[in-house]
């Protein structure tokens, strides 16, 4: 055992490891949120997962009337998206809005056992849990990030996303079990779906505690201060305008991964049991590579992985349409599609971060949220009316040349914009 001869420089040593170890930690805030969106995931993918066959094998939907639900599913949260945010801003209740949000979606699950199969009630029962996914996003994005130091927010954003995408796993794994169990048991999954969607809900109302505002925030100028325009104000920042552009551009060229999914089914004659898994593959690659891309990002450039993450998808996109077929394509793009989710998801959010100020971080992310929701929404009913006219094969490969100019096309606004490599 060694003795410490100057006990003062010891303490001085110690403190110091502490608040190394502080700051490396992750926030329990950010973990909380994890659990809870983990908890929730598990109940969404559920769903996701067996909607396309839901609709297509037993609704009889048409590959468009697909796309317009697909859409909804993925842009209807940018109805509300903005507005939550903002009011989260403005009242300081981001705690607060998010469970609102999380609430709904889990009643959302109850209903969908209860609606059969017709367009219009399953269009509306999927619009109301879009919204409540809108609801829940930007406040709970703001409460990871405000609870995070700066330089830090891609490992931050990459821990929640890791278990956010662990849920993803788990959830159409459960699918899979029950409809293994019970080829047609839609019902049950859609209620087991709402019982862990709940679990979800408590773990934010009773164990989260909402981020304090960082020092200076409540002496922002009165124009600061949250409203639609402050919100409206941050499209003139170069930076975060840039953003939104380059943002838009690459979701317009996003094919859903419900359709990639679909495609690789079709190219592969798997069963329909086994369509769940195709969900759990991409999101076992999501989960473990979230937290490195998230580091990788905050260390060499948030901007260059989303844009290298682009290009993963667009290799996806590539390995689909090639004429080989077998297992290795089908882990080649599952991998390379959970790969892609890894690189953006969490990374966007967290180069938003970085160029909206505290006061109005809410509505910044929401902002941003709600452009690339309805380009996905657009994006959803365009290639569903592609798929329908020309062939899934060709609509594909038009997106893929799409996704060509898009990324050209957002490196260099971001390059104009003059965000930063570090950014």
């Amino acid at each position: 055992m060694y003795q410490v001869s100057n006990s003062t420089a010891f303490l001085k040593a110690h403190r110091r490891l502490l608040a190394t170890d502080r700051a490396a930690a992750v926030p329990r805030t950010v973990v909380l949120l994890g659990i809870t969106s983990l908890l929730t995931d598990i109940s969404s993918e559920m769903v996701v997962t067996i909607l396309p066959l839901y609709l297509i094998s037993v609704g009889g939907f048409s590959p468009l009337a697909f796309g317009v639900v697909d859409g909804i599913y993925n842009g209807a949260a940018a109805l509300v998206g903005l507005l939550s945010g903002m009011v989260g801003d403005r009242l300081r209740r981001h705690k607060e809005v998010a469970a609102g949000g999380y609430g709904l979606s889990a009643i959302c699950k109850l209903l969908l056992a209860t609606i059969g199969t017709a367009v219009s009630a399953i269009g509306t029962v999927v619009l109301l849990d879009r919204v409540g996914k809108g609801i829940r996003t930007a406040p709970r994005d703001a409460m990871i990030s405000l609870s995070t130091p700066k330089d830090q927010l891609g490992a931050s954003f990459g821990v929640h996303r890791a278990l956010d995408t662990t849920g993803a796993m788990i959830g159409p794994l459960v699918a899979f079990l029950i409809l293994a169990a019970a080829p047609l048991a839609f019902n049950s999954i859609f209620l087991v779906s709402f019982f862990i969607a709940i679990l979800g809900f408590a773990i934010i109302v009773l164990f989260v505690r909402a981020p304090a505002l960082r020092p200076g925030g409540e002496d922002a100028d009165e124009q600061e201060r949250p409203s639609l325009a402050a919100a409206g104000r941050l499209l003139r920042v170069p930076r975060f305008g840039g953003l939104l552009i380059a943002a838009a551009a690459l979701s317009l060229a996003t094919a859903s991964d419900a359709f990639l999914f679909l495609a690789l089914q079709r190219k592969l004659d798997l069963g329909n049991s086994l369509f769940p898994l195709l969900f759990v593959g991409s999101s076992l690659t999501f989960m473990v590579l979230a937290v490195p891309m998230g580091r990788l990002a905050d260390r060499f450039g948030r901007g260059r992985v989303l844009l290298c993450g682009y290009a993963t998808l667009l290799a996806t996109y590539a390995v689909i349409l090639q004429p080989l077929g077998g297992w290795g394509v089908l882990a080649a793009g599952l991998g390379l599609l959970g790969t892609y989710y890894a690189a953006t998801d969490g990374v966007i959010m967290a180069l938003a971060s970085s160029v909206v100020p505290d006061e109005v971080r809410g509505s910044g992310l929401a902002l941003v949220g709600t452009v690339t929701n309805i380009a996905r929404l657009v994006a959803s009913i365009l290639f569903g009316s592609l798929w329908t006219l020309i062939g899934i094969h060709d609509a594909l490969a038009a997106f893929g040349l799409a996704l060509c100019a898009a990324i050209a096309l957002a490196a260099f606004v971001l390059h104009r914009t003059r965000v930063p490599a570090h950014v």
